[in-house]
């Protein structure tokens, strides 16, 4: 029997140096993260990812309401960042579940860069795990993001 690969791998080449990459992912990310991927009940007004292991990634509403995504797990840069996921199936905060989102930033060349994808650990959404993953893996998901994140560089 063929073994399903469930997690996400995704990447896009960059032309700006591995640092400027990092910064733009991290500290820029919400110049880049399309408005409609948000969990709140208000439209998103930006989201914040805390540049540190332990900090918070969430978004901010246009009301002010906060909505969790998950948290930083490991701020290595300019190489690489891992993240919790934690937006279950039903698309709201479960501070229960935990998929990771790991990000490695490649230096191709001085002014050339390799940012790599993988969001693994799909089997913590369960009976959704096809789903997600489908999710994850389609044009709207993380190569649509990653998409814009270069656009933005």
């Amino acid at each position: 029997m063929a073994m399903t690969e469930t997690a996400v791998r995704k990447s896009v080449t960059v032309e700006v140096p591995v640092d400027k990459a990092f910064r733009v992912f991290t500290d820029g990310m919400d110049g880049w993260w399309t408005r409609d991927h948000h969990i709140g009940s208000a439209d998103l007004d930006h989201v914040v990812l805390e540049p540190r292991a332990g900090g918070r990634w969430y978004e901010v509403g246009v009301d002010g309401s906060e909505c969790d995504w998950g948290r930083v797990l490991e701020w290595d840069p300019p190489e690489r960042l891992v993240l919790a996921w934690q937006i279950g199936s039903n698309w709201q905060y479960d501070p229960d579940l935990l998929t990771t989102v790991e990000v490695r930033f490649v230096s191709v060349s001085p002014e050339r860069t390799r940012v790599e994808l993988e969001h693994r650990d799909l089997d913590g959404f369960g009976d959704a795990e096809e789903e997600m993953r489908a999710n994850f893996d389609s044009g709207g998901g993380w190569k649509g993001l990653l998409d814009r994140f270069a656009a933005a560089v």
